[in-house]
């Protein structure tokens, strides 16, 4: 297999990821790319899409399909997570990638898998580059419309997806800037519900280390690091103790929109939805610290868009 393009369309995000393989079965970036696009506006209360979402994706979609003919692209996957999931006309969507892959590779469309083959493709990425003495892993897959959770070693051996997400969670109850005792309280009991269910089918309790994956837990981490602004290359398997990670996460869940978006690190796209993905992180800590004693978060850059570009390459 040569020169590979993987996509991966979130609920808030498209990302595109062009590499080659190398020596081991590895890879080798030649483009990376994230654009919000929002593809899950709405999706939680109407069960569809919006038509300025699904054309948002489009306009970010037909860019990445230039980049790949350019970069000579020979074989591509595109997946669609939770929002496609959930929508009622996905048909839309699916009509909209033919059209846009086809011109790269004749015949690809983009495919929606489930949430058990998110959560392996995830754990896939995120694990390649750590040290197996620090098995088990549990992998935390944030985004915008579910949370996979993982648990392994060198290959998976337990996960859930739970639907609970910064966008999906911000459109349910943080409706205020910033938003009021109230509808955190009510995002707690959303989230910790979520959880329970995943740790019913996660014995999280055996875990070593706990990785954090997507665009929430990366930002995270910058602003623990006090980065001035966004730095993938720092990022990545950077270590965020818990003190410092609940110190951040607090002050963004009651910080004005306004206020977030002078952070230096935070993408405008998070701005709105990063505060429920706070929620969450603050939630999965307590509950990792309390049944596996776990006291810090290790973040990767490396997520499903890895996984998805090495079962192209397999």
């Amino acid at each position: 297999m040569g020169r590979v393009g993987a996509i991966d369309c979130g609920t808030n995000s498209i990302r595109l990821l062009i590499a080659d393989r190398v020596d081991g079965g590895k890879l080798a970036d030649v483009h990376r790319e994230m654009r919000i696009v929002r593809l899950g506006q709405g999706v939680d209360a109407t069960g569809q899409f919006a038509s300025e979402a699904l054309a948002r994706t489009k306009d970010a979609l037909a860019d990445y399909a230039e980049l790949m003919r350019h970069h000579g692209v020979e074989a591509l996957r595109m997946v669609a997570t939770s929002a496609t999931r959930d929508a009622a006309n996905r048909d839309d969507f699916f009509a909209m990638t033919a059209e846009v892959l086809g011109s790269v590779v004749p015949g690809a469309v983009a495919e929606v898998i489930t949430g058990t083959e998110e959560a392996a493709l995830s754990f896939n990425g995120a694990v390649g580059e750590l040290d197996s003495a620090a098995a088990p892993f549990v992998v935390v897959d944030l985004g915008g419309g579910s949370t996979e959770v993982v648990l392994g070693s060198d290959e998976l051996t337990a996960s859930h997806s739970a639907d609970i997400g910064c966008v999906r969670l911000t459109e349910r109850c943080l409706h205020s800037d910033p938003p009021t005792a109230e509808e955190v309280a009510a995002a707690r009991d959303v989230v910790r519900k979520g959880l329970d269910e995943a740790f019913r089918a996660v014995p999280v309790e055996q875990a070593r280390t706990w990785v954090g994956v997507a665009g929430t837990m990366t930002t995270l981490s910058a602003l623990a690091h006090k980065m001035p602004a966004y730095d993938s290359e720092a990022i990545h398997l950077s270590r965020v103790p818990f003190g410092e990670l609940l110190s951040v996460c607090e002050g963004l869940i009651a910080m004005p929109r306004a206020e977030r978006a002078r952070l230096g690190p935070m993408h405008e796209g998070r701005v709105d939805v990063i505060g429920g993905g706070a929620i969450i992180v603050e939630e999965l800590a307590d509950a990792l610290r309390k049944r596996g004693g776990i006291e810090e978060l290790v973040v990767s850059e490396h997520d499903i868009l890895d996984g998805i570009a090495l079962s192209i390459a397999d």
